[in-house]
C-alpha cells in the first residue's frame, strides 16, 4: 500500500509545551508514541499506552491500546500498539487520546489527530512540524553537594 496522505498529530505536555509531528497515514500506535517521546528529547525506553479517557481514572477507558498487550502482559480489555494503525485510535481530525509514557513516572501526553494532507515527494517522515515550548528534562536527579553526596 502506498500511502498518499499524512497524519499531524499535536502531542502537548501542557498548553504552551507542545510538538506538532507529521507521519505516513499507515504508521502504528507505536511509530506514533516513538515519535512523541523522542520529539520531546525523551529517551524512548518505557513502556506506554493510549487511553481514550482524557480525565479521571483513564485506565477505565473504553478504548486502551498497550504495549504490555503486544509483549503478552495486558489485560483483556486493551489492544496492542504495534500493529494497530494511529487512524484506528485516531478516525478523525479532532480525535483525542491520552497517552502514557512510563507508568512510574506517569508523563502524560495529549495527543489529538490535528490534520490530513495529501503526501509530499521526498519528504521524510516522521517529521517535527513544530516545536513549542522547552521540554522538561526526562529524569530529575537529587542535587549533589560539592562531596558528591545528595543534598
Amino acid at each position: 500500500m502506498v500511502d498518499t496522505e499524512m497524519l499531524v498529530f499535536r502531542a502537548s505536555l501542557e498548553q504552551k509545551i507542545y510538538r506538532d509531528i507529521e507521519l505516513v497515514e499507515a504508521c502504528t500506535l507505536y511509530k506514533l508514541a516513538e515519535s512523541v517521546v523522542t520529539s520531546f528529547g525523551f529517551d524512548f525506553d518505557h513502556a506506554f499506552g493510549f487511553y481514550s479517557k482524557l480525565k479521571g481514572h483513564f485506565y477505565d477507558s473504553p478504548r486502551r491500546y498497550e504495549l504490555f498487550v503486544d509483549i503478552a502482559e495486558g489485560d483483556a480489555g486493551a489492544k496492542g500498539v504495534e500493529r494497530t494503525r494511529a487512524t484506528e485510535a485516531f478516525p478523525s481530525i479532532g480525535s483525542k487520546m491520552l497517552m502514557l509514557f512510563d507508568y512510574g513516572d506517569e508523563w502524560l501526553f495529549l495527543v489529538e489527530l490535528i490534520a490530513r494532507k495529501p503526501r509530499e515527494a521526498r519528504v521524510r517522515s516522521p517529521r517535527v512540524l513544530a516545536s513549542v515550548g522547552k521540554a522538561p528534562p526526562q529524569y530529575s536527579y537529587p542535587e549533589e553537594d560539592d562531596d558528591g553526596e545528595e543534598a
